[in-house]
């Protein structure tokens, strides 16, 4: 499965997202890469209302998972960027979330490639400063297991 969307502002990331979480599925991996200001957690924020979470949704860049809870299932939203080692994944307990009762999206996933689950949802963001500051491409395919229902 490989999908592309074109994005000209942050209301249409959102809005991809949110659509995109609405078939969400528990222990579904969302792995976001792409530079600062790429829109990933733009997405994380329309993914989220997307599993009707209504309270505020900030990038987790000093606590690395942010838990959400208050949707259809919980959201464990992660933002590795500030990671030393790939083995602070294992202290931060990634496995009961990526193998849990609710979805994880992952910011920066590119650092922590190794752990992601077969059938991991890749999705990038790439800047096209020809089509405008606001314009992201949004590739979404999933990795690994093909056959895998997440």
């Amino acid at each position: 499965m490989k999908e592309i969307y074109e994005s000209f502002s942050e209301e249409d990331t959102f809005g991809i997202a949110k659509k995109m979480a609405e078939s969400a599925v528990p222990g579904g991996v969302y792995a976001l890469t792409g530079g600062l200001g790429a829109g990933k957690t733009a997405f994380a924020k329309g993914f989220a209302a997307g599993l009707g979470i209504t309270e505020p949704v900030v990038s987790p860049t000093f606590t690395i998972v942010q838990i959400y809870e208050s949707g259809r299932m919980p959201l464990y939203h992660f933002d590795v960027y500030r990671l030393g080692d790939i083995s602070e994944m294992d202290e931060i307990g990634y496995e009961d979330c990526f193998y849990g009762e609710g979805v994880s999206l992952v910011e920066w996933a590119d650092l922590v490639e190794p752990v992601l689950p077969d059938g991991t949802y890749m999705v990038s963001f790439e800047k096209d400063i020809e089509k405008g500051t606001d314009y992201r491409k949004i590739t979404i395919e999933s990795s690994k297991d093909e056959d895998n229902s997440h």
